[in-house]
C-alpha cells in the first residue's frame, strides 16, 4: 500500500527500516557537490523525521520528484542508526514526536552530523522558534504548510549551506562544480577520479568537520570499507595539494575527522 501511494521502495539501511527513493533507484550519490537545476540545488541527500504518515509520505513524494535522494524515519532511535549510513545533507525534524522530541534529537544531530536541519513545528510560538534556530536548526517551517513553500525553504537552506555557483574557492584552491577542474594558485592539479570525488565531498562541506564513515558514504557509496581508505587518499591528497611547499588546506580532526579550509 505505501509502495502504490508514494513510489518508494521498502529498504532497510544500517538495520533500520526506512522508506528511501532516489530518482534512479541508485544509492546515495558520491558526487561531493550537488548539481544545479533550474537554478536550485539538485541531488542532495534529505532525511525526514517525522511520524505522522499523512504528513511525511507526500512531502517523500515532493522532493523525490524534485530530483533529491530520500530517506525518512519515524522516531530518534531510526534517526541515530541512519545518519551515519545515510549521511544526509538536509534533515527535515518534526518537533512533536514521539519518545525524545526534535529539540533533544536536534542535540543529537549537531554532534554527529554536519547536516543542515530544518524543523517542522505545528506550535507557532516564538519561544519554540528561537529554541531551535540557537540550538543549531538552519530553518523552520510551521504546519500546516504549502508545499510549494517546504520546497522553496529546502532549496534556501541547501543554497546557504552549499553554495553553487560555477565554482568553489578555499584560500587559493579552485573547484569547479563537478571537481573536474581543479587549480591551486595558476596551477591545474591532476587528480585521480577517486581524489576528485573525495575533494569534491569536503569542498560541500568545507570549513566544517566530515567523519571517515560519512566520507566512505559519499565517495564510495558504503561505509563498510576499512577506515585506512581514507587516511589513504586523504594523505595522496594532501600530497598534491600541498605541493611546491604550499599550506595545507585538509585538516585532521583528532577523533572526528577532516576539514577543508585554511585553519582547523
Amino acid at each position: 500500500m505505501l509502495d502504490r501511494l508514494c513510489g518508494l521502495s521498502l529498504s532497510t539501511a544500517a538495520g533500520v527500516p526506512c522508506y528511501r527513493h532516489s530518482p534512479h533507484d541508485a544509492g546515495p550519490s558520491a558526487d561531493g557537490l550537488f548539481t544545479r537545476q533550474n537554478g536550485h540545488v539538485g541531488g542532495a541527500r534529505i532525511l525526514i523525521v517525522e511520524d505522522s504518515d499523512p504528513i511525511r509520505l507526500p512531502v517523500v513524494t515532493a522532493l523525490t520528484a524534485q530530483g533529491f535522494q530520500v530517506a525518512s524515519v519515524t522516531d530518534g532511535s531510526d534517526l541515530e542508526s541512519l545518519l551515519p549510513s545515510f549521511a544526509p545533507d538536509l534533515v527535515i525534524l518534526d518537533i512533536m514526536l514521539p519518545g525524545r522530541d526534535g529539540f533533544e534529537l536536534l542535540k543529537v544531530i549537531r554532534r554527529t552530523s554536519t547536516a543542515a536541519v530544518l524543523m517542522l513545528t505545528a506550535r507557532d510560538a516564538l519561544a519554540d522558534r528561537v529554541q531551535g534556530l540557537t540550538g543549531g536548526a538552519d530553518d523552520y517551517v510551521i504546519k500546516p504548510f504549502a508545499m510549494a513553500e517546504l520546497v522553496a525553504r529546502i532549496h534556501a537552506v541547501l543554497r546557504r549551506s552549499r553554495p553553487g555557483g560555477s565554482s568553489i574557492s578555499v584560500d587559493d584552491l579552485v573547484i569547479n562544480d563537478d571537481a573536474t577542474l581543479v587549480q591551486r594558485g595558476q596551477e591545474s592539479l591532476d587528480l585521480t577520479e577517486t581524489e576528485r570525488r573525495l575533494l569534491g565531498y569536503l569542498a560541500a562541506h568545507r570549513d566544517r568537520v566530515v567523519s571517515k564513515t560519512q566520507i566512505l558514504t559519499a565517495v564510495w557509496g558504503y561505509d563498510g570499507f576499512d577506515e585506512n581508505v581514507v587516511e589513504v587518499h586523504i594523505s595522496s591528497l594532501r600530497r598534491k595539494l600541498e605541493a611546491g611547499g604550499r599550506s595545507r588546506l585538509v585538516h585532521t580532526v583528532r577523533g572526528r575527522g577532516y576539514l577543508l579550509g585554511t585553519t582547523a
